[in-house]
């Protein structure tokens, strides 16, 4: 286990995620990541496993592993296929400090026997959750709500003025 010493030479670094839709959060977080030490392992969500927790990516598996490989400063990128791997990664790749978003605060403390754990806080006002909900107004079904909703409040306008 590290010493915890803020030396970064030879520090093998590990980080799990979907990294669907790129974004600039997600450039920053391995930018920092990289910084950390000098090897950066990425575990990518794999399709499948996604599906398990209930959640669709817009970009394939293999799209998205190869987005992050091209990243200057990613070393390794390994699929991410089941929640129990994570110790089995951080032994097999000798790992230092496993990163995690501070939305998972405290959930993977149980590996500081094997590796540091340390939580990031995420980019402000940046998210893939939050590009989706945006780009999902632009699905058809959802414009022809938004235009039955604009035709109600116009018709509730025009009615109000005819009152006044």
């Amino acid at each position: 286990m590290p010493d915890g010493s803020s030396n970064t030479a030879g520090r093998t670094v590990l980080t799990y995620g979907t990294f669907d839709i790129f974004h600039i959060g997600h450039l920053r977080l391995i930018e920092r990541l990289a910084a950390m030490g000098d090897r950066l392992i990425v575990g990518v969500s794999t399709d499948e496993f996604n599906a398990g927790k209930g959640k669709r990516s817009v970009v394939s598996y293999d799209d998205r592993a190869a987005i992050v490989a091209a990243i200057k400063g990613v070393d390794l990128v390994v699929p991410e296929e089941s929640w129990d791997q994570k110790r089995k990664d951080v032994v097999a790749h000798e790992v230092d400090v496993l990163v995690m978003g501070d939305d998972w605060t405290g959930k993977f403390d149980d590996l500081k026997d094997v590796c540091e754990v340390t939580y990031l806080p995420r980019t402000a006002g940046v998210s893939s959750t939050e590009i989706k909900q945006l780009l999902s107004a632009l699905d058809p079904r959802h414009l022809e709500e938004m235009s039955q909703a604009v035709s109600t409040l116009t018709n509730l306008l025009e009615h109000y003025r005819d009152l006044t």
